[in-house]
């Protein structure tokens, strides 16, 4: 498969504090990739980076063969850590400028989406709980038919009833040649899904490996390796 994703001795530093240190990373397509490790790894920042949220320091990331701009903005679906439109708005005006602004948004799936969570399109967003804003900013990244998803956090403030349901979703919205990146805790919850892991830890990779090869080689889970490599 070719890469949909590729990281070029990246660097990003904020004043004194450098975060990413040159990180080399491929990104195949048509995978299911957890990007972990511990706060304030260069996690976020990474996938704020790949998303064109921030610009590196030095280095080059590719996604889809070009450099980050309005070409890969395209193509990239983005999850951030915390929602971002405006909490006055109701749901379905949300997905309305979802729908204007990026062309390969499906409605019609966010709206499915919303009534299999009994979640009104009609409610503002400033009435929703935590976990239902979460919920809701996950259905409008997963209703695009992009090419890279970048998820960070996606689960963070979501009961574990609605977690099996958002897991089938991320594995049922996107298409063969498309690839999901989840930056996450929560480990356990997310291994049975995941092809490969990637473990980071100040700013540079140790670790990128599938998650077949993990269990045959090491005889152990995901989190139990993660455990293991990021002991205190």
């Amino acid at each position: 498969m070719s890469d949909i994703a590729v990281c070029k001795d990246l660097k990003k530093s904020y004043g004194r504090k450098s975060v990413l240190k040159g990180l080399n990373l491929s990104i195949e397509s048509g995978k299911i990739i957890g990007l972990l490790g511990p706060n304030g790894s260069g996690k976020t920042t990474l996938i704020k980076l790949m998303s064109g949220i921030l610009r590196a320091n030095d280095g080059e990331i590719l996604i889809g063969g070009n450099p980050v701009g309005i070409e890969t903005k395209k193509i990239v679906s983005y999850l951030p850590e915390r929602p971002y439109f405006s909490a006055s708005m109701k749901i379905d005006e949300v997905i309305n400028f979802f729908d204007d602004f990026y062309e390969d948004f499906e409605k019609e799936t966010a709206y499915g989406m919303l009534e299999k969570l009994n979640i009104s399109p009609a409610a503002r967003i400033r009435t929703l709980s935590k976990g239902n804003r979460e919920k809701v900013q996950l259905i409008l990244v997963m209703s695009r038919k992009a090419k890279l998803y970048l998820l960070d956090e996606p689960m963070g403030g979501i009961d574990p009833a609605a977690r099996d349901y958002i897991l089938k979703t991320i594995l049922t919205n996107y298409s063969e040649d498309s690839s999901v990146i989840i930056s996450t805790h929560l480990i356990s919850d997310v291994e049975n899904v995941l092809d490969d892991v990637i473990f980071i830890k100040d700013g540079e990779m140790v670790l990128h490996k599938s998650v077949d090869d993990i269990r045959m080689e090491e005889k152990k889970s995901v989190d139990a390796l993660f455990r293991e490599v990021f002991a205190c």
